[in-house]
């Protein structure tokens, strides 16, 4: 197997890999070019889990609230004030930077159980405020619908091959983000603080505020996926972003390897997209997957596709 996990670490596999990917509409039927777009935002959103959980270290069982933060800003914006889509971009992704900044400043220096137990009840509170209709702007517990197609030069992006390749092409570029997040003295840093905060500390590094900026970045991301989500299916709802949500993006994570891109990658293609391979058993895809996390922890802790002990050169 690791000899396998190394040749798939080559450079060119993943850019290949993803221009292979370009072709889904051309060889698959609607439903599966559906799955393959939906795939695309949930990678984006765990891998802005990995931001928090798999660079950072710290214990953020919450991350659905950014992701609706960043869907219910697109909605809001779109329906009730007739803003185009892509003009909701940049709001949405500050508002959810935000949030996650201010939401993480008192609770950071917080260790283990703690910080779960805090994200935990953001998570509720978010949910709570969303079905009670707070602002009389969120539709409650109905949601919002009639979520608008985005548009380029006056051409809908409505299909769903159109659909599929904005949202290929934003994963795309939260790839690039993340990787350059990885080669970056920010992602030095924050390796640093998860492995070793008091040296880190003694070095003089500014832990806390380098996990706000951490929680920040996460929820930025994570709000970008949810303007795609919002997009690609036209209405958002509480329901999206419950509790349960925030745990798969924690699973995700786990069970893939922490820090580890193609981890993550397969992580979310084991929950979201094997699935729909054996559509009768669908409902039970917590079930299995929870059972799978379980083997992972017990047999293989560090995760299915674990990142490299040692940061390289090329990669730090």
């Amino acid at each position: 197997m690791n000899t396998l996990l190394g040749w798939l670490r080559h450079r060119w596999v993943g850019p290949a890999l993803w221009v292979a990917g370009l072709a889904v509409p051309f060889v698959l039927d609607p439903t599966w070019v559906f799955i393959a777009s939906l795939f695309a935002v949930y990678a984006i959103v765990a891998l802005s889990q990995d931001v928090v959980l798999g660079r950072a270290g710290m214990f953020d069982m919450g991350h659905a609230v950014y992701f609706g933060i960043g869907a219910y800003v697109t909605a809001i914006l779109n329906t009730r004030f007739g803003w185009p889509v892509f003009a909701t971009w940049p709001l949405a992704v500050l508002a959810a930077a935000a949030v996650g900044a201010v939401l993480a400043a008192p609770i950071v220096r917080l260790r283990g159980d703690y910080l779960l137990v805090a994200t935990i009840g953001f998570n509720a509170i978010f949910i709570l405020a969303l079905n009670n209709d707070v602002g009389h702007v969120t539709g409650g517990a109905d949601g919002i619908f009639g979520i608008g197609v985005p548009r380029v030069f006056g051409w809908q992006l409505g299909s769903a091959s159109a659909q599929f390749w904005l949202n290929w092409a934003a994963f795309a570029v939260a790839l690039l983000l993340i990787r350059n997040l990885d080669r970056s003295h920010l992602g030095r840093t924050l390796y640093y603080i998860k492995h070793d905060p008091l040296a880190a500390t003694t070095m003089g590094i500014d832990t806390r505020a380098y996990r706000v900026l951490a929680f920040a970045l996460g929820a930025a991301l994570a709000g970008f996926g949810g303007t795609l989500f919002a997009t690609l299916m036209a209405a958002v709802s509480p329901g999206a972003f419950v509790f349960t949500e925030s745990v798969t993006l924690f699973a995700i994570v786990l069970v893939g390897g922490q820090g580890s891109i193609p981890g993550v990658l397969l992580g979310t293609a084991l929950m979201f997209v094997v699935p729909q391979a054996f559509r009768g058993f669908a409902q039970y895809r917590y079930f299995v997957f929870g059972i799978a996390m379980v083997l992972v922890m017990v047999l293989r802790p560090q995760g299915i596709w674990p990142r490299a002990r040692r940061l390289r050169e090329d990669e730090a």
